[in-house]
C-alpha cells in the first residue's frame, strides 16, 4: 500500500509540473525573465528561464496530496524524528518558499551574488530553526550519539547552502541539473525506505516527479530553462531530504550517502576552486574547465555529455547504497569503484588544469581581481 502512495505523490508532482510549464513560459516572457542571445550566451533564440515556477507548483501539489492522504486516508507520516524530536514541517515549508522566492527574484532582477547568498542563508536558517538539524551523529567508536550542541545550527545552514549552490552550479546543460537531482533523490529514497524514514521517502518521490516532469521540456533541445528559481529550489530540496533521511541515523556511514550521490557537482565545484587557485586566478573568475565543458571539448554532443554525467552519478548512487548496506570489508570494492570512476574523469578531463600551470602563469596584480570578469556561462546549444 505504501508503494501506491509513493507512486501517487510522484505522479501528481510530475503531471502538475508538465501541465504548468507552458504557463510559466508565458509568464516569463510577460515579465522579461528571459535569456536573450548575446555574446555571453550561446542560445540562438530567447529562452524563458522561469521553469522553477512550474517545479515549485509541482512540489506544492505533491505536498498537498501527502496532507490529504495523511488526514483523510490514513497514510502514515511520522510527526517526529527517530529520537523523538518533533519537527515543524510548516517551518521547513517556509524555508523552501523563501529559497524559491530568492530564485524568482534573481530570475527577474539578476540579484548580486552577496544578496543571493544572504537570501540562501536566511532560507537555510529558517529550516534549521524548524528543528531539522545535523545536531548529532551515531558514535562510530561506541554506543550512543555524539552531540554537536549549538554548532549544529551553523553546520546545518552551511550544509543546506552548500547543497543549494552545487546544484545551481551544475545547471550548465539542458536537463543536467534535473537529471542529477532526480538520480540523487531516487537514491536517497531507496535509503530512506530501507531505514523506514517515510517522511524523507515521500519528499524524495515528490522531487523525482518534479524533475521527470520538467525534463519533458528541458532535455536537449530545451524550450525552457529552470532558472535560479528551479536550481535553488532543487538544491535546497535535495539538502532537506538528505537531512530527513540521514540525520540521527544509527549508521555513521549513512551521513556520507548524500555526499557520495552528489559527487559529480561536488567534484566539479571543488575542481573549479582548486584549478583557479593554482592558476593564480580569483575563484569567481570564469573558465571553461567544468566537467561539461571538457566533455564537449572531447567532441561529445550536448545530449551525450548529459547522459555521461547522469551515468557517472548513477554509478556513485549505486555505490553509495551498497556502502551503507554492506558491512566491514565488503564495502571496500564499492568505495574503490566510486573513487576509481571519479578519479578517471578528473584525470581524463584535466579538471584540475595543467599540473605545472601555476609555474607559467604569473601572479596577477591585485587590481586585476576587480576587473569586469564575466560570470560562468551556461553553455546551451540551441
Amino acid at each position: 500500500m505504501i508503494w501506491l502512495q509513493f507512486a501517487i505523490v510522484a505522479l501528481v508532482a510530475c503531471i502538475v509540473t508538465v501541465a504548468l510549464v507552458p504557463a510559466a513560459r508565458f509568464i516569463a516572457f510577460r515579465i522579461n525573465a528571459v535569456d536573450y542571445p548575446s555574446a555571453r550566451r550561446v542560445n540562438k533564440i530567447p529562452i524563458a528561464r522561469f521553469g522553477g515556477v512550474a517545479m515549485f507548483c509541482g512540489l506544492v501539489a505533491a505536498i498537498a496530496v501527502i496532507c490529504i492522504g495523511v488526514n483523510f486516508f490514513g497514510w502514515y507520516f511520522p510527526p517526529q524524528t527517530p529520537l523523538g524530536t518533533r519537527l515543524s514541517y510548516p517551518g521547513v515549508a517556509l524555508g523552501m518558499i523563501a529559497i524559491f522566492l530568492v530564485g524568482v527574484a534573481d530570475d527577474i532582477w539578476d540579484l548580486k551574488p552577496p544578496v543571493k547568498l544572504a537570501g540562501q542563508i536566511v532560507a537555510a536558517s529558517i529550516i534549521a530553526a524548524s528543528g531539522l538539524l545535523l545536531d548529532n551523529m551515531h558514535n562510530p567508536f561506541g554506543s550512543g550519539y555524539i552531540s554537536f550542541g549549538w554548532i549544529a545550527y551553523p553546520l546545518t545552514v552551511f550544509y543546506l547552502v552548500a547543497f543549494t549552490n552545487i546544484i545551481n552550479l551544475i545547471d550548465g546543460l539542458d536537463g543536467l541539473a534535473s537529471g542529477i537531482t532526480a538520480i540523487a533523490a531516487l537514491t536517497i529514497f531507496v535509503f530512506a525506505t530501507i531505514t523506514m524514514r517515510f517522511n524523507a521517502a515521500f519528499f524524495c518521490v515528490a522531487l523525482v516527479g518534479v524533475c521527470i516532469g520538467f525534463l519533458r521540456y528541458n532535455f536537449y533541445p530545451a524550450s525552457i530553462f529552470m532558472g535560479d528559481s528551479g536550481a535553488l529550489l532543487l538544491g535546497m530540496g535535495l539538502g532537506v531530504v538528505s537531512l530527513f533521511a540521514t540525520a540521527r541515523s544509527a549508521l555513521f556511514v549513512s551521513l556520507f550517502v548524500p555526499i557520495i550521490v552528489a559527487g559529480v557537482p561536488i567534484i566539479d565545484t571543488a575542481a573549479a576552486i582548486i584549478r583557479r587557485l593554482r592558476a593564480h586566478q580569483p575563484i569567481q573568475k570564469a573558465d571553461r574547465g567544468h566537467i561539461h565543458h571538457q566533455l564537449l571539448n572531447e567532441g561529445f554532443s550536448q545530449r551525450k555529455t548529459v547522459l555521461i554525467m547522469w551515468g557517472w552519478t548513477a554509478v556513485l548512487a549505486i555505490c553509495a547504497i551498497f556502502i551503507t548496506e554492506m558491512c566491514g570489508a565488503a564495502r571496500i570494492p564499492f568505495a574503490l569503484l566510486a573513487l576509481g570512476v571519479s578519479a578517471f574523469f578528473i584525470v581524463r578531463l584535466k579538471l584540475l588544469g595543467s599540473v605545472l600551470k601555476h609555474h607559467y602563469n604569473p601572479r596577477p596584480r591585485r587590481h586585476t581581481y576587480y576587473s569586469s570578469d564575466k560570470e560562468d556561462e551556461t553553455p546551451r546549444e540551441e
